[in-house]
């Protein structure tokens, strides 16, 4: 995937910005009810291929409920999800993971009772071992064997990557907060998505971890990762996002670069309390 490039991005903030050539993820008209309650409201953006976006709102807006009709969580009752041009409306996770859009939470997951390590083992596609008749047939394993080598050759790249390798072998369930949140990437990363959806992945995390984790998300972004990022830290989104979306009352209340964001009345209003 190459970058986008700057001159492509909208500079003023508007609720139906121009749309690219160049899209990774494409949302239209998505609703999403429980009971009556609206928790998405007719929500459509686009992503494009190779950036870091911020997805923000205030509480309530609805931007885990949009990553979780995304992600196949939720089943939208209205609307459309494409990804890389493929409809993947109402897809089951695994096979959304499959395609390459990967998202984390805002609680990580982890196997509590595994090492890091293992952990690290378990997402990885298409693992050979798990089929029993490869495991005993002596042909086969052979095959097992060279993949398990493989895929433990990727697993401590990706522990160097994040720089945890010297905890290889601590229980999941003894890290800090930050350091459960740089598994979780890491973790997501073994799936060998395209494409990641980071939901407050900064919540909780001390600023040394907060530091190290973002130059990490830069890396990945130029090596043609696309991000699509929830956070409520707003300086944070500012500084790091090409591209920001405002979600309120579970619709897209505007969208554009941070400098247009800030500056959009309607966004002052709704999100920034009146003040930028």
């Amino acid at each position: 995937m190459s970058d986008s490039s700057a001159g492509t991005r909208a500079t003023d903030a508007v609720e139906t910005p121009a749309r690219s050539a160049d899209v990774e993820l494409a949302v239209d008209g998505l609703v999403k009810r429980f009971g009556g309650i609206v928790a998405v409201d007719g929500a459509s953006f686009e992503v494009e291929s190779g950036s870091m976006t911020g997805l923000i709102g205030p509480n309530g807006a609805g931007k885990s409920t949009t990553f979780n009709c995304i992600t196949g969580i939720h089943d939208p009752d209205a609307g459309t999800v494409r990804f890389q041009g493929r409809d993947i409306t109402g897809i089951d996770p695994h096979e959304c993971a499959d395609y390459g859009l990967v998202r984390t939470f805002q609680i990580a997951r982890e196997m509590a009772n595994m090492t890091i390590l293992e952990n690290l083992m378990l997402p990885a596609k298409e693992q050979a071992g798990e089929a029993l008749w490869r495991s005993v047939m002596p042909v086969a394993r052979r095959g097992v064997e060279r993949q398990e080598r493989e895929l433990l050759e990727r697993v401590w790249e990706t522990l160097e990557f994040f720089e945890i390798e010297h905890i290889a072998d601590a229980k999941a369930g003894t890290l800090s907060g930050g350091q459960r949140k740089l598994l979780e990437l890491a973790r997501a990363l073994m799936t060998e998505p395209e494409m990641l959806l980071l939901d407050e992945p900064f919540a909780g995390v001390n600023p040394t971890l907060e530091r190290k984790l973002l130059e990490h998300i830069h890396d990945l972004r130029a090596d043609g990762y696309t991000f699509l990022i929830v956070e409520h830290d707003m300086d944070l989104i500012m500084e790091h996002c090409e591209h920001v979306i405002v979600m309120h009352q579970g619709s897209v209340l505007a969208e554009g670069t941070p400098d247009a964001i800030t500056s959009n009345e309607r966004v002052i209003e709704a999100y920034l309390g009146g003040e930028v």
